[in-house]
């Protein structure tokens, strides 16, 4: 296999350490891209080179393009708070889109071979299940818009000027290395934070909606091999697990992988897509794909690591812009005046 200059964008975050380390073994030269808002130091391979700093300042990619000569390009830095980006539209869209359109135009200028685009299957919204990449995209949320706009700057970008690239779609993805402190996303971290903070688990709504979980394990060498395969230049995979689980069921087994009672407390139900999981078929047929990792083992294996790193304590989301039909929990930790009249 080809070994080559790769950059990879949030790459001290969850996925993104999880690749960088995967290509450093594989014998790619790596520079890690990370202004550290959602990651961790403590998570970039020693063997990589890092850069901190934030993919929306163009004149820090256009100077990093010209440096390093990048021949691949993996972009999985986001703010992925699918919820929450209600709420964080201008903050959504100039991290998830107008960042990536400043990775885009560099890889152009650069004549990079292929970037490698990881973005989500809430691009396709509701009531599509399950999703296949045939489907027409209807987001229900700006972070499903921004990612769906990525999608097609990256279609048009191609067309106009023969930048090649893979999407992928990814959902669900949990295991080692995430932030569990983030509690605006990430709901198998989440639960495992506060159990550990002897709190009941928190569930909008009913717990009856369906996810595929995924563990970090299973999608990394896929993502890694994406440029690597001819026959996965410019199309759009769907990748994770295939079998979906409620989330009152996920609660289940985390509380059994942390060795605790189940406790749960449920919240208002908040706007969000009720089932959501996709088929892999395409994902199969060109990189002989298969999740080899079912739920309890992957979540006992991250439950594992989170007892050994601890509980983990977030600070607030900063930048909230819309506070308009907020759900509760939320809107008491955004609005102080809030907390005293809403239960």
């Amino acid at each position: 296999m080809e070994k080559a200059q790769v950059l990879v964008t949030g790459g001290a975050g969850f996925i993104g350490s999880h690749l960088a380390s995967h290509l450093l073994d594989r014998g790619h030269a790596v520079t890690v891209l990370d202004d550290l808002s959602g990651g961790f130091v403590e998570n970039i391979d020693r063997r990589a080179e890092f850069v901190n700093g934030s993919i929306t300042d163009h004149h820090l990619i256009n100077a990093l393009f010209s440096r390093n000569r990048f021949a691949y390009v993996f972009h999985l830095a986001a703010y992925a708070a699918e919820g929450l980006s209600h709420f964080i539209k201008r903050f959504n869209y100039e991290n998830n889109l107008i960042g990536s359109v400043n990775l885009i135009n560099a890889s152009i200028h650069h004549d990079v071979k292929c970037f490698v685009f990881t973005s989500s299957i809430a691009v396709y919204g509701q009531n599509q299940v399950p999703m296949t990449e045939e489907m027409t995209p209807v987001p229900e949320d700006p972070y499903g818009v921004a990612k769906l706009a990525v999608e097609q700057e990256l279609r048009v970008s191609h067309k106009m000027f023969g930048l090649n690239h893979v999407i992928f779609r990814p959902h669900n993805v949990y295991g080692e290395r995430q932030n569990i402190g983030d509690r605006y996303r990430n709901v198998v971290g989440i639960f495992m934070n506060q159990i550990m903070q002897s709190r009941p688990m928190t569930i909008f709504g009913d717990g009856e909606q369906r996810r595929a979980f995924t563990y970090v394990g299973d999608v990394v060498p896929v993502i890694a091999d994406a440029p690597f395969n001819p026959r996965a230049q410019n199309q759009i995979f769907n990748v994770g697990a295939d079998v979906p689980y409620t989330v009152n069921e996920l609660a289940e087994k985390v509380a059994a992988a942390m060795g605790t009672a189940l406790s749960v407390v449920y919240l208002d139900a908040r706007d969000e897509v009720k089932h959501a999981f996709s088929s892999h078929e395409r994902l199969n047929e060109v990189f002989d794909y298969a999740a080899k990792v079912p739920l309890e083992e992957g979540v006992t294996k991250m439950a594992d690591w989170a007892r050994a790193v601890g509980a983990k304590h977030s600070k607030r989301f900063g930048q909230i812009e819309v506070t308009k039909n907020m759900p509760k929990i939320w809107l008491k930790e955004f609005l102080p005046e809030c907390r005293k009249i809403i239960p």
